[in-house]
């Protein structure tokens, strides 16, 4: 347990710090808004794809993904793979959101998974949420020694 929580911790810690570095396609050209490297879209889903932190030899890739379900219904979730079976990988999931005109993103809901002696972890969840706001997943992924994150655009949700 102790060490879950440790892992956990460590994972935020480094959420945290990474929470600007961009890994979303760029489109320069786009006039959609953007807040932390996220365009806030109106597309019924998004995929973020890992940026390599650390170097290392455990870690192969991690995504994050976010779908539009429907009015109110959001379906959020995460998955990291090793290249080969480590003792630890784990996927760190948050969920985010912002209006037009917010200049950050808020923590709405977080969840981790981890799987012992594995080469992957998948955690996604279908959330009912508030409509009127963007809303974007991003994870942190964890594969022996080695960490990565990733990160979506923001999908708008529409009121129930």
């Amino acid at each position: 347990m102790k060490r879950r929580l440790f892992s956990f911790c460590c994972i935020m810690t480094m959420f945290m710090g990474m929470a600007t570095v961009s890994t979303v396609d760029s489109q320069a050209a786009s006039n959609e808004p953007m807040i932390d490297g996220s365009y806030l879209t109106h597309d019924d889903e998004s995929v973020g794809y890992d940026t390599k932190i650390t170097r290392g030899e455990d870690l192969l890739a991690g995504y994050s993904k976010c779908v539009r379900v429907g009015p109110g219904k959001f379906y959020g979730g995460g998955s990291t793979i090793a290249v080969h079976t480590v003792n630890e990988v784990g996927v760190g999931v948050s969920v985010e959101r912002a209006q037009k005109g917010d200049d950050h993103w808020t923590g709405y809901k977080a969840w981790i998974k981890f799987n012992q002696n594995a080469d992957r972890v998948s955690a996604s969840k279908l959330l009912e949420v508030e409509g009127g706001y963007y809303y974007r997943i991003s994870c942190v992924h964890s594969a022996g020694n080695d960490m990565s994150s990733s990160f979506t655009n923001g999908v708008y949700i529409e009121e129930p």
